[in-house]
């Protein structure tokens, strides 16, 4: 598996924003792989930074609208049987359609910032039939911080972009509390209203 992620990047990567976009459409490579890349990419002056973030919000929403669409049309039972060709395990699947029960839809901004949860609430939101307008705004909003937080990581991590995992960690941690934190106090006010 090592083998086909590194031959996929090394495509990819020769590709600019074209590259980028297809990175995060595929789904194989994670987000912050791609994205830190990106802004190693910008900090040669290789690519421009307002284009690495049209495509990587381009990416990353179309990656989204995908698996929404497969939630619409294939179902959990598509899924169930598919999922792992996907890259979806079964209990990232379960997490998400907990939270996406649990919270509604106003999750599908926040949960974009929880791990395990970011890459499978889509699928819920196309099983429950959520509006695709809905969607696509709280996918889009969501997509625009974290992949602005990915390419300045990459900017400013330079040649030693591919630590971004580690560097990652200490900023991530905030990020995650605050969106779970957010996803409760949602939940107590519609549970309340």
């Amino acid at each position: 598996m090592k083998e086909l992620f590194y031959s996929i990047f090394e495509v990819l990567s020769q590709l600019g924003y074209i590259g980028i976009a297809l990175g995060l459409m595929i789904e194989v490579i994670p987000s912050e792989i791609v994205l830190s890349y990106g802004g190693y990419l910008v900090s040669t002056g290789t690519i421009h930074f307002w284009g690495a973030l049209a495509a990587g919000v381009i990416g990353g929403t179309i990656a989204q609208l995908f698996l929404y669409w497969i939630g619409l049309y294939g179902g959990r039972p598509f899924l169930d049987k598919y999922g792992k060709f996907l890259l979806i395990k079964k209990s990232h699947l379960d997490a998400s359609e907990q939270w996406f029960q649990k919270y509604g839809t106003g999750v599908i901004f926040t949960a974009r910032f929880v791990p395990v949860i970011r890459h499978a609430i889509s699928i819920p939101a196309g099983i429950s039939r959520m509006p695709l307008s809905t969607f696509s705004i709280y996918t889009l909003a969501a997509m625009i911080p974290w992949t602005v937080l990915f390419l300045l990581l990459g900017i400013q991590l330079g040649d030693h972009w591919r630590e971004i995992k580690e560097y990652a960690k200490p900023v991530l941690l905030p990020i995650i509390f605050l969106a779970s934190t957010s996803v409760v106090i949602y939940f107590l006010y519609k549970k309340k209203k």
